[in-house]
């Protein structure tokens, strides 16, 4: 079954905030850091004595009273040394408490523009702007209407001792960060609305790129990365016409997928055409707010408009993926939209186009995810029949010869093998698709098969690399778990394939494998026909066990809906 972050990495908040927190001083003795805004000073970070954070740091206006649904504005300057010791509110957002493992720090609020910065703990910082160190700027996951940057399992404390600077931030969430309405494209001046999330992490990058020289960041080494909605967040940095100088590589978790993927449109990497966008946001304002104008909307409290941060959109409903969806669930409405402005094209016009940055790309799956579960699903032969060939309808012939269902116990099975295999072989398509639209770059596809302690039941689940990638087991993971050392020597080799590609745009760090002895991980390329397999095993392997697959797969894709 597919896990989406909101789920399994979830960032708790309690309470709703109606006013901002008052501007917290700092009397400390540490560096003072110079921003565009005024100085700030930070602490050392509770896990890690080599890494300093900074934490909340207003990046952009409150979007809040008039600000509300515009693109972000730039934030006042402040007098004195900012206290940046505690992290700002999450956005505005629902808040649950079921299934949560990892917990965030704040409360919620619509003044929530902040970020985080995580770097070494400098001995020498009389010319922090001359250390130019790599950056990495994280979008959280959480289905576009949960998550913040304040997370422990983004903690940046881990990549930083790596000498990498790490950046989190918070972005408008559900009805505040994705309603289209044609008031709202009207006054935008572009004739677009509803990306409003996306222009908060742009604004964000704008701010990197002006302040992260102080820290000791190099503003021509960014790389923006994300899991499940945070990696369609970075994919869209790359697909925007508004972004360029602004990044230097992506890297997407559980990231990018083929334009004639049904699960393209179902999972976070799910967009809304303008037309349908806007008006989904007149329906939402006459039957759920009650109200017929953006002027009287914007008096709408925090708190009514929160209800309806996690509202879904219908688009599998009625159509042959319904029987399955569980995995082919339909898409959060409030999601990014095709706009013209903020993204110009549907994902698979831009691959043709070459209407993108031209940057490297390093994006992957996890095993047990986007329709692959454990424990297995239950079928019987004829659930399994039913389900599967109402799908595959003319092809249901040769799916059921290279997936058969040969009893009961053999279904489940099967059903997650097709949901690995498609997932694999969805990306590598992406990949190549990206090349052959012009982009010089290297993409790097992986497939992340390592279960974690703490939840063993469940395989390489939907967020299971998080850990791994960031270098922060055991302080940033779930209580009472035991790390083997076996995941501390995983942990080494993934959290150093990213800094490599952090650094240089190449997991094998410029080209070559590095000190650690890493296993060679390729690009992309039509004719491997390969991904990197990641954590109970390192190395190049087949997309599926036999070609055939592969190429059922790719066929009947072509014949799909192109998002």
């Amino acid at each position: 079954m597919y896990f989406p972050s909101f789920i399994t990495i979830l960032a708790v908040a309690s309470v709703v905030e109606s006013s901002p927190p008052p501007l917290r001083r700092s009397t400390a003795t540490l560096p003072v850091i110079n921003t565009t805004q005024g100085q700030l000073q930070g602490a050392i970070s509770n896990y890690r004595s080599g890494a300093t954070v900074y934490k909340g740091i207003p990046f952009a206006a409150p979007p809040t009273g008039d600000l509300r649904w515009r693109a972000p504005q730039s934030p006042a300057a402040w007098d004195g040394i900012f206290n940046a010791t505690e992290f700002g509110p999450q956005c505005a957002q629902q808040t649950s408490s079921a299934g949560v493992f990892v917990t965030g720090e704040s409360t919620t609020s619509e003044d929530c523009l902040t970020l985080n910065v995580w770097t070494p703990t400098y001995n020498d910082t009389s010319d922090l702007a001359s250390k130019q160190l790599p950056v990495y700027v994280w979008l959280f996951g959480g289905r576009f209407s949960i998550g913040s940057g304040d997370v422990k399992t983004y903690d940046g404390s881990g990549l930083a001792v790596k000498d990498i600077i790490v950046v989190t931030l918070n972005y408008r969430l559900g009805a505040f960060g994705f309603l289209a309405h044609p008031e709202l494209s009207a006054e935008s001046g572009h004739n677009s609305s509803g990306n409003y999330g996306l222009l908060d992490q742009q604004f964000a990058l704008r701010w990197v790129q002006d302040n992260i020289a102080n820290f000791g960041g190099n503003p021509n080494q960014v790389v923006v990365g994300g899991q499940s909605a945070g990696s369609a967040s970075s994919l869209a940095v790359m697909y925007s016409s508004l972004t360029t100088g602004l990044i230097n590589g992506v890297i997407a978790e559980s990231g990018a997928r083929a334009p004639h993927d049904p699960l393209t449109g179902s999972l976070a990497t799910s967009h809304r055409d303008k037309t349908t966008a806007e008006a989904s946001g007149v329906d939402f304002l006459q039957d759920s707010l009650n109200v017929s104008s953006i002027a009287e909307a914007r008096n709408i409290s925090t708190e009514t408009l929160v209800e309806y941060g996690s509202l879904g959109d219908t688009i599998f409903d009625g159509t042959v993926y319904a029987n399955l969806s569980a995995a082919f669930m339909n898409p959060p409405l409030w999601r990014p939209v095709i706009d013209g402005y903020v993204l110009s094209y549907t994902y698979g016009e831009s691959l043709r186009r070459g209407a993108h940055l031209d940057v490297p790309i390093l994006t992957g799956s996890n095993r047990d995810e986007s329709g692959a579960s454990l424990p297995v699903t239950n079928y019987t032969v004829a659930e399994y029949t039913e389900a599967f060939s109402s799908i595959f309808q003319n092809f249901s012939t040769q799916f059921l010869e290279l997936y058969p269902p040969i009893n009961d116990t053999a279904a489940g099975l099967e059903s997650n093998n097709f949901f690995r295999d498609l997932s694999r072989v969805s990306g590598w398509t992406w990949a190549n698709e990206w090349v052959a639209g012009g982009a010089q770059s290297d993409v790097y596809t992986y497939c992340w098969a390592h279960t974690p302690p703490d939840d063993s039941d469940r395989g390489a689940y939907h967020g299971s690399e998080l850990w791994y990638v960031f270098n922060n087991i055991p302080y940033a993971s779930v209580d009472n778990v035991t790390w083997s050392s076996e995941d501390y020597s995983i942990e080494a080799v993934m959290s150093e394939y990213w800094v490599n590609f952090i650094r240089t745009g190449n997991p094998n760090g410029d080209g070559q494998v590095t000190s650690q002895n890493l296993t060679y991980f390729p690009p992309s390329t039509t004719a491997g026909k390969q991904t990197m397999w990641l954590g109970d095993s390192w190395g190049a392997g087949n997309l599926t066990n036999t070609e055939e697959k592969r190429e059922f797969l790719v066929d009947w894709m072509n014949t799909l809906y192109e998002w």
